[in-house]
């Protein structure tokens, strides 16, 4: 083991042995990360990396010179380091957010932390704990506020202020841009967003000049000002143009910024508007997918550079293909050929770059490179105790809807497989219109195909990335248009000889045992048992239970599932005398989001109508499990459950 890998176990103290060999070994695939991200000081004297826990995520600070750990950070149950910057040299600013369950997307809590590398000074910057929250020894006391606040500009050449956008508590409330001082979270107005909900954008030296956001109606509007003290310009409205425009930064001499731009068939485009003559000059674009990540450079002035397009298998474009950016990512891109890379952080000199290498097959490899020298060092993995080459290849795939929609996927087969004639797992995935399936290591799909299943992912109609038209594709069609793209990509599998075709089964979580439950209930004879977790089965529910019933998200749960009243036709507790497959549900009690009643619902459905069911239900988890003997439980079932039906591996 690696010295890094080894203060990474000693800060964290949470990571468990595996259990004992079986046909799949659940406690491998279970086991948490060793860490998430890590990043690089700006004079390269320190590492910083987030570590996840069973039940929180904490940050971990390490000397680069010796591998000592000088500091840490860690608050309660359920919250979680989401993201990090280093503000300084010596200091890190952190961002926290709170999720009661491994799928639940964590949701920032609008506290700002900081803490210096020694893990001296700290202390709550701003939020509505400050007056009750202790995180070390030189806590100050400071007005705690019912507030939101979250990073705008870390002013690379002011080590003492960032900018940061504030929103009140409320129902869409409107946010402003303030300058706040990482040590002592004194803050100073710099602008008021014209618009509600909304985000900033600052240009190269600071200067607020974008505000993006939408009011209780969803409608996305963006507005653009000269500088400090200019008035706001509304430069694109949504009920207008019948698109959305995001910002998203600016070159280096400030004389353009770039816009992503919705486009009315197709994916999304990066465009460059003059701010001279207003002039729009597409800058990037991919021919299927938005850009998933931006590129931008690093040291004094950070200019947008490139992007990162999830086209199957992920692609950089750049701006100038001879930037400094562009000549390190293809150097990289030639080192690790079957890898996805991408630079977590450089020094402020840019003569070191953390870099991280993932794929299908490999979780995470992390480097430090030396863009002078072309001299690349390990540090460490995500996960060292699985072999990439002892993991399942996952392949990008593309196939026709029964109304010619062009659909986008992933299909991972067991390894050593022909790839023909398998038992195979349709997996749909949650969200639905926030999320989608991309290609990398994931948990679920391995532990699958390690059973003997191809696993099945297709980005249905309504999946983002895909362009303004393929998502709006998706609205009000939760049980239409959306669950025959299911249908029609698992008949594919079989005319492709994937699949045999009395071996399928259906699973999903959220939004995705929704569409497990509907397909069992639409397609009688397609598959041959169902897996619903945490889901969704009762669609007038959403209006009356759950964290979707107020204010914008209310008008989201109308304009994009239906009004109450007319989409009780396709819940699956309704259909319940139509499922004639086996089905095995599991829910937790503390779930906001999907509610355990959905899961109690259709399991009284499901028996009065005569259905086998199985279920599993804790009822302190929340929107996934967290604790790792209920994970294991649960995978456990669920291998189980497939092996009874389609015959493949059990875990022991």
């Amino acid at each position: 083991m690696s010295k890094l890998g080894a203060w990474v176990l000693i800060a964290c103290l949470a990571i468990l042995p595996t259990g004992a060999m079986a046909q799949v070994d659940v406690s491998a695939f279970i086991r948490k990360d060793k860490f998430e991200t890590i990043k690089i000081s700006p004079k390269g004297d320190y590492l910083a990396a987030t570590v996840p826990l069973e039940d929180r995520t904490v940050l971990a600070i390490m000397r680069r010179s010796d591998n000592k750990l000088t500091g840490t950070f860690a608050l309660s149950k359920n919250s979680h380091v989401d993201d990090f910057w280093w503000v300084n040299p010596e200091r890190v600013l952190i961002a926290v957010a709170e999720k009661f369950g491994q799928l639940d997307q964590p949701l920032l809590t609008g506290e700002l932390y900081a803490v210096n590398a020694d893990g001296g000074q700290a202390t709550i910057l701003v939020g509505y704990r400050v007056d009750t929250q202790s995180v070390g020894t030189n806590i100050q006391q400071k007005k705690s506020e019912r507030i939101w606040a979250e990073l705008v500009d870390t002013l690379p050449d002011d080590d003492r202020n960032v900018v940061v956008s504030i929103q009140p508590w409320g129902v869409d409330t409107y946010t402003r841009a303030e300058r706040m001082d990482v040590y002592t979270g004194r803050r100073t107005q710099l602008a008021r967003a014209p618009v509600r909900n909304a985000s900033f954008i600052a240009d190269n030296k600071g200067v607020v000049r974008f505000a993006h956001g939408a009011g209780s109606d969803n409608v996305n509007k963006l507005f653009y000002r000269e500088g400090d003290g200019k008035e706001w310009q509304l430069i694109n409205d949504e009920a207008v143009t019948d698109r959305v425009e995001y910002p998203l930064g600016f070159n280096h001499d400030q004389t353009v910024a770039y816009l992503q731009i919705q486009q009315s068939q197709g994916p999304d485009s990066v465009v460059a508007w003059s701010l001279a003559n207003g002039e729009r000059k597409e800058a990037l674009r991919n021919e299927n997918v938005n850009p998933g990540r931006f590129l931008y450079s690093q040291g004094e002035s950070v200019d947008l550079v490139g992007a990162i397009f999830w086209d199957g298998r992920p692609r950089t474009q750049f701006m100038d293909a001879e930037s400094p950016e562009a000549r390190l990512y293809r150097s990289l891109e030639a080192a690790f050929p079957d890898d996805a890379v991408f630079v977590t952080s450089t020094t402020q000199d840019g003569k070191l770059a953390l870099v991280q290498a993932a794929s299908d097959r490999n979780p995470g490899d992390f480097y430090l490179f030396d863009t002078q020298a072309k001299k690349v060092d390990y540090l460490l993995s995500r996960r060292d105790w699985l072999d990439p080459d002892n993991m399942a290849p996952m392949k990008p795939i593309q196939l026709k809807a029964r109304d010619g929609m062009t659909l986008h996927g992933f299909l991972t087969t067991p390894k050593a497989s022909s790839g023909k004639n398998l038992p195979m797992i349709v997996l749909p995935h949650g969200g639905p219109y926030q999320i989608r399936d991309t290609w990398g290591f994931h948990v679920e799909p391995q532990m699958l195909a390690a059973a003997g299943y191809a696993v099945l992912q297709v980005n249905f109609r309504g999946s983002p990335g895909y362009g303004r038209a393929f998502k709006q594709a998706g609205a009000r069609e939760w049980g239409g248009k959306m669950q025959d793209d299911l249908t029609d990509s698992t008949r594919w599998a079989i005319e492709q000889g994937i699949a045999a075709k009395d071996r399928i089964c259906i699973y999903g979580a959220s939004y995705g045992a929704y569409a497990a439950l509907m397909g069992v209930a639409k397609e009688r004879d397609l598959y041959k048992c169902a897996i619903g977790y945490i889901g969704v089965y009762d669609l007038p529910m959403l209006h009356t239970a759950g964290d979707l019933r107020k204010g914008s998200s209310r008008t989201y749960v109308r304009d994009w599932i239906g009004e109450r009243n007319e989409i009780s036709a396709v819940s699956p507790t309704n259909m319940a005398d139509r499922i004639n497959v086996p089905v095995f549900l599991a829910a937790g009690g503390e779930d906001e989001r999907a509610p355990i009643a959905h899961s109690e619902l259709m399991e009284r459905r499901l028996k009065a109508a005569g259905v086998p069911v199985e279920t599993l239900y804790y009822k302190t988890e929340g929107h996934g499990f967290y604790k790792e003997e209920h994970e294991r439980e649960y995978y456990t079932r669920l291998l189980a459950f497939l092996n009874r039906h389609l015959g493949g591996a059990t875990a022991k």
